[in-house]
């Protein structure tokens, strides 16, 4: 019965046959299935087992979070013998079979008896049981120079975390400042003309965006009025923005007309040449004594105008380019007269677009009109009031693109 197996084992390799045929009586055997827990660390047992067949594995605090795995014994090993010898005689970790097993169950009476018979065995028995503690120390030691590593690692990722963080911060400042110097390139105050009342109001999706308007005072009786939309969002838009800005109001002084104005402009961005990024611009000048808007249109959304009771005037489309793509610009030029008690209402796409995405809407003329029939409120007032309306205000904000929207009102005076 397995004596080979009984004889390669060190610690039994200097016993005699009927030493050894002795402890095969005195045993018995065991068999278990994968999973089965043989003995318990820190647990008393009266015997020890010899792993005839299969696999098992040693497991140290085991159930615990500092649980750890010791290493696999197989055939001919020794499991549960140094139980004997611990300072309470209990086990100093758990052995729990990896697959079916067959042991033979060794009662410690018989060792106790065969160490008295032979004493060299507690020599054979110190041998192994240094080998195992210097395998569990270079165990220990491996283990502990893993969790350096990782502690390394995750030292080196936390400043690498840290870095990333300082540099978000620094990026979230100049985005602050960005976006506050872009608020202070817009107009500080409304223009103010008899029998004209002027709201504006810029919107940006992120911290800074690429719309833009801006009222220029050309001299006693006019006033250029011009809103633009930069492609994209972000730093970029707003630094093309800028430049817009500074070549609209230089060249609105230049030029005697829109048009021309918006193709001086196109030259500007032509040469510089601004990476495949455009604007689209609606370059106006408001006479206030005849109440015409003369303009020019370069991409952007046409201009709505709704009369003393807000219905829709129609203004005629023709095709027009956006600045920045083409050396010689098609524009859309006319000439429209605001009634008295009308409303001129320019805006970005971040209003038609959000008006269209709305399931419930029945257009942009016909939202805007129902928006801005109310009398009691002046042109500020109606340019927030449409902000809140279509989506602007609240948490689930509709609103994806920078919301700009320009409104001029030709009053109506009791005189």
């Amino acid at each position: 019965m397995d004596f080979g197996i009984i004889r390669q084992i060190p610690l039994f390799a200097s016993l005699s046959e009927s030493e050894i045929r002795f402890l095969q009586e005195v045993s018995e055997e065991y068999y278990c299935q994968p999973g089965k827990v043989l003995l318990m660390e820190g647990f008393q047992n009266d015997y020890f087992y010899i792993l005839l067949e299969g696999e098992v594995e040693i497991i140290k605090s085991f159930g615990t979070l500092d649980e750890r795995f010791l290493r696999i014994s197989r055939e001919g090993s020794l499991l549960g013998e140094m139980g004997k010898f611990s300072q309470e005689g209990t086990h100093t970790a758990t052995c729990r079979s990896l697959t079916d097993c067959r042991l033979l169950q060794v009662p410690f009476s018989w060792l106790n008896a065969a160490f008295s018979r032979h004493p060299e065995m507690m020599f054979d028995l110190m041998r192994l049981y240094c080998s195992r503690l210097e395998n569990s120390e270079n165990l220990t030691i491996k283990d502990l120079h893993e969790k350096n590593q990782q502690l390394t690692q995750a030292y080196n990722d936390l400043k690498i975390a840290q870095a990333a963080m300082i540099e978000k911060e620094k990026l979230d400042q100049e985005m602050r400042m960005a976006a506050n110097i872009q608020r202070s390139i817009l107009p500080k105050n409304l223009p103010s003309f008899p029998g004209m009342d002027f709201g504006a109001l810029m919107i940006p999706a992120k911290q800074v965006g690429g719309d833009f308007y801006d009222f220029i005072l050309l001299d006693d009786h006019r006033v250029g009025i011009v809103i633009g939309d930069v492609c994209d969002k972000g730093i970029p838009s707003a630094l093309l923005m800028a430049l817009t800005y500074s070549s609209v109001r230089m060249e609105a002084f230049r030029n005697n007309t829109p048009g021309e104005t918006l193709r001086a402009v196109n030259r500007h961005f032509i040469e510089i040449d601004c990476s495949d990024m455009f604007v689209t611009l609606l370059f106006g000048i408001l006479d206030y004594r005849t109440g015409e808007f003369e303009y020019a249109r370069a991409g952007h959304p046409q201009a709505l105008l709704l009369d003393a009771h807000y219905q829709t005037i129609p203004i005629p489309i023709r095709y027009g380019q956006a600045i920045g793509i083409f050396e010689t610009l098609e524009i859309d030029e006319g000439v429209v007269t605001l009634p008295k008690g009308a409303t001129l209402l320019l805006y970005s796409d971040g209003l038609s677009e959000t008006v269209d995405e709305i399931q419930s809407s029945p257009g942009l003329p016909e939202t805007c009109s129902a928006v801005l029939n109310n009398k009691e409120m002046n042109a500020q007032a109606c340019c927030e009031h449409l902000w809140k309306t279509v989506g602007g205000s609240g948490a689930e904000s509709r609103i994806q693109d920078d919301f700009t929207v320009v409104i001029i009102r030709s009053v109506v005076t009791n005189n």
